[in-house]
């Protein structure tokens, strides 16, 4: 970089001497060095300054109060409520032989005349109008008492204890008071000092915090082999989706991993946000088609094996909008272009015969697309630039969901899955063991994939705690594996 004009009027650098001319435009190459520099970087923390929920990853409790407000929905008019030719939801009545207790109601007294009325059976006029009250009874923990007697051998003199029949517990607590503290701490995320509160309120069950950590670690234990087999699912499943949120271990970073397919979901902590963790999930050689963010992690998969999630492309997009300047045109440009194709994405979705067509139908706004694309690869800009070469690289990520059934074009599945983790984080802090990180990991697995199965989950884990107690096979989560047991 050199100075195009003379630092000081020509006649007054004329007389300057030759070392000093030199030292002064030493200096002057110099500050204009840190001046574009300085700029540069109060370009980047601005930037940053304006980011919020809508043009980053942050989430909307981190927004700022100047923070623009998310877009709603235009008020449709109706009042709120159900409108007209809306179908209505009742509660149906229970079949008879569901009902525990049945109380015959008869009147007394005409409602008419006032006539004395008799209970007579022949004098009823059709069928009972029936009305059903649900109610839970007076719940206090049962409690038994095994009394193991000795008895001395005639003939030798020893003695011998009955020893506990097999299907005693060796603990304090019964298989399904496990499950119900498991189920508490894991999928309700109900913390360690409020499961012991709960535990005598609802149960009138005096439990210390010791034990319910026990509970929680032995329960972790036994899911093990269902968890191996759900892991082994996701490897053959033909897409998965993948994400990762942070996860706090001993109070050091470790990340939290989800890998959803179909009809299982598996979750894994590890100290590793690489590229080792995500092969461990789905296999380094996964044949099928993944769904994920643009983090690093995953560029080492084939972008034709690849969709990239475009909401978060779309808050990409908005940030360039954010950024000012030169940015602003690219961003709003690709935010239409976006619009557009959400918009028929919305409408061929749920229809297969327009989906089949679709990939080809998109093909214009594709072009359009690429060519913003190569266009904002040359901009000065480099957010711009960054953004559009990177869009670039993995351009067939962008539009897998166009051509490949069953492919969503955004990664809202994992994140949804990631959301109970994430309040569970924030409750708890993360976790102070690795046994107590193996429940988490586990018990998240088990609740995701039974509620994909749907698989009452108190009922699968009381069967886990009655099976590793009997030292039985436990039983598994998958479809074609459960039927087989149950045969």
């Amino acid at each position: 970089m050199e100075p195009t004009v003379s630092p000081l009027p020509m006649e007054i650098w004329e007389r300057v001497p030759p070392e000093a001319q030199a030292l002064i435009m030493a200096l002057l190459l110099e500050y204009q060095a840190r001046i574009a520099a300085l700029e540069a970087r109060l370009e980047i923390l601005e930037a940053r300054l304006g980011q919020n929920s809508g043009n980053s990853s942050r989430p909307p409790s981190s927004d700022p109060p100047p923070a623009p407000r998310r877009r709603r929905a235009e008020p449709s008019g109706h009042p709120p409520g159900g409108q007209p030719g809306h179908e209505g939801h009742v509660r149906m009545l229970r079949p008879v032989e569901e009902v525990d207790v049945i109380v015959d109601h008869w009147p007394a007294i005409c409602g008419q005349c006032q006539q004395p009325l008799r209970p007579d059976p022949d004098w009823e006029v059709g069928e009972p109008r029936r009305h059903q009250v649900s109610e839970i009874p007076p719940i206090r923990v049962e409690v038994t008492e095994h009394r193991r007697h000795g008895v001395r051998c005639p003939a030798c003199g020893s003695t011998t204890v009955a020893p506990l029949p097999s299907d005693v517990p060796t603990g304090a607590f019964g298989p399904r008071i496990q499950a119900i503290i498991a189920l508490l701490s894991g999928r309700f995320r109900v913390s360690r000092r409020e499961v012991v509160e709960l535990s005598d309120e609802l149960f009138g069950l005096r439990i210390s915090l010791g034990a319910v950590d026990d509970l929680c670690q032995a329960t972790g234990r036994a899911l093990a082999e269902p968890v191996a087999e759900a892991a082994e699912a996701i490897r053959q499943a033909a897409h998965v989706n993948v994400d990762e949120t942070g996860w706090k271990l001993r109070g050091r970073r470790h990340w939290l991993w989800v890998a959803v397919a179909a009809m299982v979901t598996v979750f894994v902590i590890d100290p590793s946000r690489g590229r080792r963790v995500l092969h461990g999930l789905i296999g380094a050689d996964y044949p099928g088609y993944v769904g994920s963010d643009r983090y690093s992690a995953y560029s080492a998969l084939p972008p034709e094996r690849r969709q990239v999630c475009w909401a978060h492309l779309r808050r990409d997009f908005q940030s360039l909008v954010d950024y000012g300047g030169r940015a602003t045109l690219v961003g709003r440009l690709a935010l239409t272009l976006t619009a557009r194709l959400f918009h028929r994405w919305r409408q061929v979705r749920d229809d297969p015969v327009a989906r089949a067509g679709f990939a080809a139908e998109i093909r214009p706004l594709q072009d359009e697309m690429r060519a913003l694309l190569e266009v904002g690869a040359q901009s000065p800009v480099e957010k711009v630039s960054g953004l559009c070469c990177s869009l670039l690289k993995v351009w067939p990520a962008l539009w897998t969901f166009t051509a490949v059934p069953d492919i969503e074009p955004t990664n809202n599945i994992a994140e949804r899955a990631l959301r109970p983790a994430v309040l569970w984080r924030k409750g708890s802090f993360g976790t102070q063991c690795d046994p107590g990180s193996q429940f988490v990991a586990r018990v998240l697995t088990v609740a995701a994939t039974a509620r994909q199965q749907a698989v009452p989950l108190l009922g699968y884990l009381t069967a886990v705690c009655v099976a590793t107690q009997r030292l039985q096979p436990i039983p598994s989560l998958l479809p074609a594996k459960a039927v087989a047991q149950a045969a």
